[in-house]
């Protein structure tokens, strides 16, 4: 192994880490809201995409499977936080709008983490903030298109 291919192997297993960490610390924000991260994560992207969100589009936004949301949707309908309805331009289709009370805690939840991630990028400089911002958008990019079905072939 390379000095480079140490590099990426490092880097890919810190992106992990660094995933389940930050998620970690936006349970605590959301817990001061009565919430989970698993839970308190779809109130903030319903919030920053807008209501009429389609539950597969949600999904998508959380990495998640349409069907591993099911259980979360509901727990926030009995909350009080979010409504599922027909959508007007499909009727075959559910979207999934914030009540009053969701959008109040989607924006208390922003205005939360603000501070936080402030915080959290104190010591780095703005233009690698921008520069990890552009890598990690790449990867997400790279990683949502389709597997090359010849990828991991040896040569015949």
């Amino acid at each position: 192994m390379d000095s480079l291919d140490h590099t990426l192997m490092n880097l890919t297993a810190t992106l992990a880490l660094a995933s389940r960490s930050y998620k970690a610390a936006v349970d605590k924000v959301a817990a001061d809201y009565g919430l989970s991260q698993a839970t308190g994560l779809p109130v903030l992207i319903i919030g920053r995409l807008g209501n009429g969100v389609r539950p597969g589009v949600l999904a998508d936004a959380l990495g998640l499977e349409a069907s591993s949301l099911v259980r979360v949707v509901d727990h926030l309908i009995e909350a009080g936080l979010l409504e599922r309805r027909e959508d007007p331009q499909d009727r075959r289709a559910k979207i999934l709008e914030l009540t009053g009370e969701g959008k109040k805690t989607a924006e208390l939840m922003e205005q939360a983490l603000i501070p936080f991630r402030r915080k959290l990028f104190e010591g780095f400089a703005t233009a690698d903030v921008e520069a990890t911002l552009s890598v990690l958008s790449g990867l997400n990019a790279l990683l949502a298109k389709p597997a090359d079905p010849s990828a991991g072939r040896k040569p015949a």
